[in-house]
């Protein structure tokens, strides 16, 4: 299983810049909200895209779906795991507690592929 980290991490991550934060739910969420500077990428394209993505294998990288329930982020960073990614960590409370502890949040779909 991923390693996990707290919200608060997180944000302090995200703030500093210290952090690659992957969204692992599909392009129609993402573009409705996602955490600041998150890139999207799902399961079924983790191989094709990873490497353009996330060039830096050592690279910090958290990823999230929706919420604890969603195993979407749990499949994305085994992938990336698998692939040689070395310091990969999942946020399992995902956007929903993101949102709901009134943190800001991005929209607007992805950069072209």
């Amino acid at each position: 299983m991923t390693a996990l980290i707290s919200r608060d991490d997180l944000r302090a991550a995200i703030e500093a810049g210290t952090v690659t934060v992957v969204d692992a739910l599909p392009e129609s969420y993402y573009a409705q909200q996602h955490l600041p500077g998150a890139l999207n990428l799902v399961e079924d394209e983790v191989d094709a895209r990873a490497a353009d993505l996330l060039p830096d294998r050592n690279a910090p990288i958290v990823t999230y779906c929706s919420n604890a329930a969603c195993g979407n982020s749990e499949a994305v960073a085994t992938r990336l795991t698998n692939l040689g990614y070395t310091d990969v960590r999942k946020y399992r409370e995902g956007i929903q507690d993101w949102v709901e502890a009134g943190l800001p949040v991005e929209s607007g779909t992805p950069a072209a592929r």
